[in-house]
């Protein structure tokens, strides 16, 4: 046993608090506590900062603690086919007067380059609108005044309808929100004669005022628009397209025939449309408003030379033979 005589036996006690690297009561173990106490102390700050802010805005502004629903509803916009002359957007209230005018202003001002109409022609325009809006505004033909006429319309449904399919996707595009939809014209300028004439022998049949155009058998009846444009209480109509200067362009027999029934076939007792052609200088334009618009709804005051106001009736008091009372400008 010669060979352990010189061992020596280290015994740690249990109860010992300290330890080979040192003890708790060292500077760095004492730093540490501190550190997790103030971090503890500041999160309890934040969270009850947090919570009294949370619960303020909650006092001031009972609607946005629900997600802010009832903020939301005031903007909701109505595009049912019902309506009134006072128009379908149940919660708007249109655009306020002077913002309404500075768009105006601006956009029939000499030297606005997007413009594609003259200034007294967007005036009228917008007087119109002014009055009727927000409204369910049809506008037959993209252009230069698309923005505007959306705008003016503001808290209303305003759909625009034209010929060309590629054009419409590009304005969509750059416009979110537009509702834009592309027709197929099947009639040309120089079958307007002929068309002319045998509209006027159907007036009491297949081109009759009053109609369902979705089922028109009448050629200068739009029928293949979404079926639910058909049951739109239109309060204003504005016919700037499709287009109508060469003998080989669709022309506008068409728009301004389905205009008139859709304004004469609108349900309710002393309902007008408001309908509008642009370009009244021209034959076609000219010819098919005094035949199927009437020069006796023709509002002298609020037309211009390129442009013609009409006010037609519907309801249940409109003549189901016959356009116009008497015999017709054009004839």
């Amino acid at each position: 046993m010669k060979g352990l005589s010189g061992a020596k036996l280290l015994v740690v006690h249990p109860s010992s608090n300290k330890s080979p690297g040192g003890g708790a009561g060292s500077p760095g173990a004492v730093l540490g506590a501190r550190r997790r106490v103030c971090a503890a102390v500041f999160l309890a700050c934040f969270a009850c900062v947090s919570l009294a802010t949370t619960l303020l805005f909650a006092a001031r502004d009972p609607g946005a603690a629900s997600g802010g629903a009832s903020g939301r509803a005031s903007f909701a916009v109505s595009s049912s086919a019902g309506g009134s002359g006072s128009g379908a957007a149940a919660a708007g209230d249109g655009l306020p007067g002077y913002v309404f005018d500075a768009l105006v202003q601006y956009s029939s001002a000499g030297g606005n380059s997007t413009a594609s109409m003259p200034g007294a022609d967007v005036r009228a325009i917008a007087a119109v609108l002014k009055r009727r809006a927000p409204c369910n505004l049809l506008v037959f033909g993209l252009g230069g005044e698309t923005p505007l006429w959306r705008a003016l319309n503001h808290g209303g449904r305003t759909v625009f309808l034209d010929e060309n399919q590629y054009y419409v996707s590009h304005l969509e595009g750059r416009h979110p929100g537009l509702e834009a939809y592309d027709v197929a014209y099947t009639t040309t300028v120089r079958e307007f004669p002929d068309l002319l004439d045998a509209a006027r022998a159907a007036s009491a049949a297949e081109c009759r005022p009053v109609q369902n155009l979705l089922f028109s058998d009448c050629r200068l009846a739009i029928n293949d628009l979404p079926n639910q444009l058909y049951d739109v209480s239109w309060d204003v109509i504005l016919v700037d397209g499709p287009r109508g200067y060469t003998a080989s362009s669709p022309g506008r027999m068409s728009a301004i025939f389905t205009a008139g029934v859709l304004a004469r076939t609108r349900a309710g007792e002393g309902v007008t449309t408001d309908v509008l052609v642009h370009d009244y200088e021209r034959e076609v334009e000219r010819a098919c408003s005094r035949e199927f618009l009437c020069e006796e709804n023709r509002i002298a005051e609020t037309s211009t030379r390129s442009l013609a106001h009409f006010v037609v009736r519907g309801g249940s008091a409109v003549r189901r033979d016959a356009f116009c009372s008497g015999a017709a400008a054009a004839h």
